[in-house]
């Protein structure tokens, strides 16, 4: 995916709706379009770290070729931000000369890999014809999902629709080999601190296995899956889907893990640092305590809000449902008097006995729903940070008890 702004977004999309009216490839027979899969390597921004990738449609005739893309969004749309939280995220279809495409990843270091699709004359007019109508204004908007509905699952489902569906027929019969969550925190692990908040927003959907065909909302996955695909080769036989693969500009940034980063024991170190420091500080340096415990609680009680607001007010499918609203809720800001009168030797009131007790409810019902058979949230790393913090924090509440 890019970002083009308004005024070059409008001039592109007329350049590409225009481009077919005077170009070859608009009216060139099947048998002369060349069919390829670009894919190009994740960026630093945080919004390329999943790649892109784009269909090529070539004139063998002329040489007329010309990248589709459904990867184009605009930060100066009205309510730009507004809709993003809100999950309404308004993507755009575009098309541009290939070699101009291109040289835009290159020059910006990501690695550009075509592959050749074995497709008959008749799937490739097909294709080229849908791409046609599909650039059309009233046509090319679509709401960007994350990972059901985006620049790389448009591609798919394009070429998928144009092989009569044996795409998805092969690759849903095949296992995926990580989840959306995986996925995600192997991406964005490059920044740590976007990596956390996107893991700790994520619920029970992140989780869920994933076919071939449902993991190829990724670039490079897509592009691995590809190698797998056999079409017939109109002889009563099978032949590979790829034709032919070319490394056509190497990737000069850094390079993704090839596996997620385990975060359980970092947040858990975390959690005990915390739970230690409460504890210490309870006996020793009361101010140094009530500070600690104010900023864990805000903290609990500012994402439990978000992850509330996520559920609630959003269509963001993937974080409903979050077993974190558990460990983080608008709860812990009823415990600030009580936190703050305790480091002068005060004891908690019955009814914020009663709110403690609430929360450590809500702890174990997170570790026990984590303990259920099948597809639960992969939340360790954050029990395992708000369990001692908690422990400690009701610990110190309660200790004039």
């Amino acid at each position: 995916m890019r970002y083009i702004g308004s005024a070059f977004c409008l001039a592109m999309l007329w350049m590409a709706f225009a481009l077919p009216a005077h170009a070859s490839i608009a009216n060139a027979p099947g048998a002369n379009i060349e069919v390829s899969l670009i894919t190009y390597g994740p960026g630093e921004t945080y919004w390329e770290r999943f790649g892109h990738d784009a269909i090529e449609l070539r004139d063998s005739g002329s040489g007329e070729a010309v990248n589709f893309n459904y990867g184009v969004f605009d930060f100066n749309e009205e309510n730009f931000f507004l809709n993003f939280a809100r999950g309404r995220m308004h993507y755009l279809m575009d098309a541009a000369p290939s070699g101009i495409d291109e040289r835009f990843y290159i020059e910006s270091g990501r690695s550009v890999t075509r592959q050749t699709l074995a497709m008959t004359a008749d799937q490739a007019a097909a294709l080229r014809d849908f791409l046609l109508w599909n650039l059309r204004p009233e046509n090319a908007g679509y709401n960007y999902d994350y990972y059901a509905d985006n620049c790389t699952t448009r591609v798919r489902d394009a070429l998928d629709k144009a092989l009569g569906g044996v795409m998805k027929a092969q690759l849903t019969a095949r296992p995926g080999g990580m989840t959306y969550r995986q996925q995600t925190v192997r991406l964005m692990s490059a920044q740590p601190w976007l990596m956390l908040i996107m893991d700790l927003g994520l619920g029970p959907y992140a989780d869920q296995p994933l076919d071939a065909w449902q993991e190829s909302f990724l670039p490079e996955v897509l592009q691995t899956q590809l190698r797998e695909v056999r079409v017939d080769n109109g002889h009563g036989g099978l032949q590979p889907l790829v034709r032919g693969e070319q490394l056509t500009s190497p990737n000069r940034l850094d390079v993704p893990p090839t596996a997620a980063p385990d975060l359980r024991l970092p947040l858990a170190l975390a959690g005990l640092v915390i739970g230690v420091l409460i504890v210490l500080t309870r006996r020793r340096w009361p101010i140094g305590y009530a500070l600690l415990g104010t900023l864990y609680l805000v903290s609990a009680t500012i994402v439990g809000l978000i992850l509330l607001a996520l559920w609630t007010l959003t269509t963001h499918h993937s974080a409903w449902a979050n077993a974190n609203l558990l460990l983080f809720n608008p709860l812990a800001l009823l415990l600030l008097p009580t936190l703050w009168r305790s480091r002068r030797g005060f004891a908690a009131s019955r009814f914020m006995d009663g709110v403690i007790a609430l929360q450590l409810l809500a702890i174990v019902i997170a570790v026990l729903l984590h303990l259920l058979p099948g597809t639960v949230q992969q939340n360790q790393p954050w029990l395992l940070l708000a369990l001692p913090c908690w422990l400690a924090l009701a610990w110190s509440l309660r200790r004039n008890r």
